[in-house]
């Protein structure tokens, strides 16, 4: 399953989560189902704002919309592996983030998955466009490759 992404390694990634997967993660084929890949994206890049950025997903006046998301596959994952789930930020603009995410079998240096994840921070009421919050910023920053 070569392609774009595929040389992909842990050392390249800043931040990791550990996502167990879960037996209904499986699909008839016997691995992860491709959609729930975006569920492990999306768990890694929110624990990353709760933790590091102190977001409060209930009461935060601004937050994160997903604008846009790609996953590549090269390598089967299946419960019951253990996803070590990377963090880098690519971009970071005034209100938006690009995420790239590698997702690791535990123990793997080559990814089994790599995407990207791009927010769009803003205002919870109106939905407009909103500078990052300063502290999860701060926290992105440390995620920035060069």
């Amino acid at each position: 399953m070569a392609g774009e992404g595929a040389d992909e390694l842990r050392a390249n990634y800043r931040h990791f989560h550990v996502i167990p997967t879960r037996w209904a993660d499986n699909d008839v084929y016997g691995h992860v189902n491709n959609v729930v890949y975006y569920e492990y994206f999306d768990t890694l890049v929110n624990r990353f704002y709760i933790d590091e950025g102190g977001l409060d997903i209930h009461a935060a006046p601004v937050i994160g919309l997903v604008v846009e998301t790609m996953c590549r596959y090269h390598q089967p994952l299946a419960y019951p592996d253990t996803v070590d789930a990377g963090l880098r930020v690519a971009r970071l603009g005034t209100s938006s983030v690009r995420h790239e995410i590698g997702l690791f079998r535990q123990g793997d240096a080559a990814a089994a998955a790599t995407g990207h994840f791009i927010h769009v921070f803003v205002d919870r009421a109106t939905r407009r466009p909103a500078p990052i919050p300063p502290r999860i910023r701060a926290a992105l920053e440390r995620l920035v490759i060069r």
